[in-house]
């Protein structure tokens, strides 16, 4: 028998993850051990000290004795490795030796009778060791679940570990006659570890301060000894089996004779059906299967369906209801039987709402071919093209695997223009990854495949359109074709069948350039694109590894660019940028350019651009005006910014969304490309980050009356009306879009401010809900951005107020489609979506609370808004010191 994962009753958090993969059981079992609790009494070593053989002993000298620990793997008594000893070591104070051990076994390997035998040695003599105690230790506990973490083994002294089935020597010691008070603190400690108890940082730091104490104490004056020994600590229990109870009856209880106070001998005491002795637990393997009688009744009555008979039948009135009510389910919602079978039913008339199509396919049984067959071929014709984005990238997500539903996505997206489909190309590309694999899903059907066969459906060129799609829109559009081939690059990082599909992507893309002189021409300036990120990159690396000052550091990069022969200043020709294809750049500036500094030393980097639209005094060779103006950018090594990217992808996304709907925000989100997993670049814009503006200025009116001072403005508090109106609307616009996504760990130092009055957010390494401070605040809305407005009775917030509402509920409308992107970023790599990637879609969707009517969720949501803690304000204030004390 092998180990499987399932999902483990013992824990709370463990609820969860059920049949989650744990672990690789294929690794091999790894162990350490750690050290030694107790005093060792003396009279164990007398024979020793009075051997007159005695080489070395380390009781005879000021230290402790020479110990070394052995260890073995028996399974059904017998021996299933050699022995492993611990290397000598000298102990001035306390026996530890935090030996790591590699057993040459797997876990999938291990039998449940699995148990490791210790025993600790005293060197008596050349080839003379004596046993000082030993311990064994089972590798699974009474709930035949794999021990995990630190143990604590009881030592039976003057004895070597018996790994016999029966042990004598096991390695926990039950005893009624005294309490083990450290056993039960161990074991609270084990559950705080495994998240069953909650934390509390200051009050855990107390509690662990007294843990130490009782230890201590305990240490002192008990003569037991124990071996503390760490196993690897799994996220989620695992286990070898459930263990399976007798499927008979309880025994019946012997009710006593008939006496006055038991008048009915047939009648069973209440408190005896309490009992827990008569409360037995049978193992269902088929409990959460569906009901094999029900499936087979639905199979029949599809089958007397799959005709044309049901063409005219329409749905009454309760049916309408219900099936409006299922077209507005969000995607991640499941359907019941009961409503798979409702819409298969009324499957002819379902067209007429343009919202059922992925309803409607989710209730396909796609394992029999008949009615798959009646479901593309006859059916899904009938929706024509009339469905929208959010459906069409929602078929080419990780749920959908046939290719002629994927292939109907596609023909839906070729009907959109290049400025539509940028904003989704990201998460086009990642679908690549559930594109290929569709032939993989379907030859798993048919039975099981060796890896080559794998490879092969991965890497085959037939598919559903998509990357040829992709590849086509990027030869006609340079610019789309930039953003594809980065996207692409960083996927082909990957060294694995994943990687090499993508490569094969590139390949063709590239291939597809060289067939015309317009293609050949982008080809080149992609390679020297490639070209100009090596260059940066070399030299943010050279500045982090560098020990010098960061004036030299600056001295050293604007020496580099100024040297004509790196081919900087300046470029050997107008190259699109990687980060912004529309801006075309022609030089380095070496003045502008600095080394920041953080602990990364990114570069900031000034380009001098050129744009052939704008008109100017000044002509080049060919008569063409132009005019010359500067381009900032941060070149960042050692940051994976493939999160940020994300979170500037859907800020763009959400400001267009709400454009639509006739609501501009004034929001300015910079640009962010991640080059590989390690480095990227950022847009800069010119702002100061409220910080700075509170310091320098007192408050952020001060710092806009600046440049845009209006005296005669009065309602705008002295500042240009214009200006007041683009921070209010930018305010509330950030406020909403950071609420969405969840974004963390905000404080006055990722809060920008330009002279303009546009207010953004940077620095997106916390989102979906994490955040590194207790007690966020859902919205974030700062007590500067509030006094800046006028305070909270000022018409001006009412404003902001009425403002976030309407982008809340715009934003609300859209939720389809935003939940669709994130669900197909769920393999991408992202860091806060790798950690939870099942719940990553749920946590955005509960923010747009889909289950409360409108009115209900703008009630809630301004109840979010005013939740403004004080906490929030004291955190700050911490932050601001830590940076100063840091600077």
């Amino acid at each position: 028998m092998t180990l499987e994962t399932m999902q483990g009753a013992s824990s709370s958090r463990d609820k969860d993850f059920s049949f989650a993969r744990l672990c690789d059981l294929k690794a091999p079992v790894t162990l350490k051990i750690a050290s030694l609790e107790g005093d060792l009494p003396k009279s164990s070593y007398s024979e020793i000290l009075d051997d007159p053989e005695l080489d070395h002993e380390g009781l005879s000298s000021e230290g402790l004795s020479d110990l070394y620990v052995t260890c073995r793997l028996w399974m059904d008594g017998k021996a299933a490795t050699l022995p492993y000893r611990t290397a000598w070591k000298d102990f001035p104070r306390t026996y530890t030796w935090n030996q790591a051990i590699t057993l040459p076994i797997t876990y999938q390997s291990l039998l449940l009778t699995a148990q490791i035998a210790f025993t600790i040695w005293d060197v008596r003599g050349a080839g003379k060791p004596v046993p000082v105690g030993g311990s064994t230790m089972s590798m699974f506990n009474s709930k035949r679940t794999l021990k995990r973490g630190q143990q604590r083994l009881f030592l039976h002294l003057g004895t070597e570990a018996d790994p016999s089935l029966e042990t004598s020597t096991p390695s926990e010691q039950f005893s009624s006659e005294e309490s083990d008070e450290m056993g039960r603190l161990e074991g609270l400690v084990k559950d705080y570890e495994r998240g069953d108890i909650p934390k509390v940082d200051w009050l855990d730091r107390l509690a662990f301060r007294q843990v130490e104490k009782v230890h201590s104490a305990e240490a002192s004056k008990s003569a037991k000894v124990y071996l503390y020994v760490d196993l690897p600590k799994f996220d989620f229990p695992v286990v070898f089996s459930e263990q399976e109870s007798p499927a008979t009856l309880p025994p019946q209880p012997v009710l006593a004779p008939p006496t006055q106070g038991n008048p009915n001998p047939s009648a069973l005491p209440p408190d005896l059906l309490a009992s827990d002795q008569y409360l037995w637990r049978i193992y269902d393997p088929d409990t959460w299967r569906e009901n094999p009688v029900e499936i087979k009744h639905r199979k029949l009555l599809r089958s007397q369906r799959l005709g044309d008979e049901g063409k005219d039948l329409k749905p009454g009135p309760a049916d309408r209801d219900r099936l409006n009510e299922i077209f507005q389910l969000p995607p991640t919602a499941s359907l019941s039987p009961v409503d798979k079978d409702l819409l298969w039913k009324f499957r002819f008339s379902l067209f007429r709402s343009p919202r059922s199509l992925t309803k409607f396919l989710k209730c396909v049984t796609w394992s029999d071919p008949m009615e798959a067959k009646q479901a593309v071929e006859k059916l899904l014709p009938l929706w024509g093209q009339e469905i929208g984005v959010d459906d069409a990238l929602e078929l080419l997500g990780p749920g959908f695997s046939d290719r002629r539903v994927r292939a109907f996505a596609v023909r839906r997206l070729e009907r959109s223009d290049d400025e539509e489909l940028v904003l989704y190309l990201l998460q086009l590309v990642q679908a690549l990854k559930f594109e290929h694999t569709a032939a993989l899903n379907l030859m798993l059907r048919h039975g099981r495949v060796s890896q080559r066969k794998r490879d092969a459906a991965l890497m085959e060129d037939e598919d559903c359109g998509l990357s040829q799609f992709l590849i086509d829109r990027s030869v006609a559009n340079p610019i789309f074709g930039t953003a594809f081939h980065w996207y692409l690059m960083i996927e082909c990082e990957d060294r694995g069948t994943v990687g090499k599909m993508y490569a094969k992507v590139a390949f063709r893309y590239m291939k597809k350039l060289s067939e015309t002189e317009a293609g050949k021409a982008q080809r080149d300036v992609l390679r020297r694109q490639g070209e100009l990120v090596e260059t940066l990159s070399a030299r943010a690396k050279e500045m982090r590894a560098s020990k010098d000052s960061r004036t030299r550091k600056i001295e050293k990069l604007q020496s580099y660019i100024s040297d004509p022969k790196h081919g900087l200043n300046p470029l050997s020709g107008p190259l699109p940028l990687p980060l912004n294809a529309r801006i075309s750049v022609t030089s380095l500036v070496p003045e502008k350019s600095l080394v920041f500094k953080s602990n990364l030393f990114p570069l900031l980097l000034w380009f001098e651009t050129t744009d052939p639209n704008r008109t100017s005094e000044d002509e080049n060779a060919d008569g063409i005006a132009v005019i010359h103006h500067d381009y900032a950018i941060i070149f960042k090594n050692g940051d994976d910014l493939r999160q940020d990217q994300l979170v500037i992808q859907l800020f763009t996304l959400m400001d267009r969304l709400l454009r639509k709907e006739n609501l501009d925000l004034r929001l300015s989100p910079y640009n962010v490309l991640a080059t590989s997993v390690a480095e990227g670049m950022i847009q800069f814009v010119p702002s100061k980050s409220l910080s700075a503006i509170m310091a320098e200025h007192g408050n952020l009116q001060n710092y806009l009356r600046i440049e845009h001072a209006d005296d005669g403005a009065l309602g705008s508090y002295g500042i240009e009306a214009s200006v007041l109106d683009t921070f209010i609307r930018s305010c509330a616009g950030y406020s909403v879009l950071t609420y969405v996504l969840g974004v963390g760990d905000r404080h006055l130092d990722n809060l920008m401010l330009a002279p303009d009055g546009h207010f953004f957010h940077v620095d997106f390494g916390y989102i979906l809900g994490r955040d590194p401070k207790p007690y966020p605040p859902p919205v974030k809305v700062c007590k500067e951005m509030v006094d800046a407005m006028g305070g909270t009775s000022s018409t001006h917030y009412a404003r902001f107020q009425s403002l976030c509402y309407t982008a809340f509920i715009g934003l609300r409308k859209n939720a389809n489609l935003i939940l669709n992107l994130v669900a197909l970023m769920v393999d991408a790599g992202i860091q806060d979506i790798r950690l939870e990637p099942d719940k990553a879609v749920w946590k955005v969707q509960e923010k747009f609370m889909l289950d409360l009517s409108e009115e209900d969720a703008i009630k809630q949501f301004e109840a979010l808004l005013n939740d403004t803690s004080y906490l929030t304000v004291v955190f700050d204030r911490i932050h601001d010191w830590a940076q100063y004390l840091r600077d």
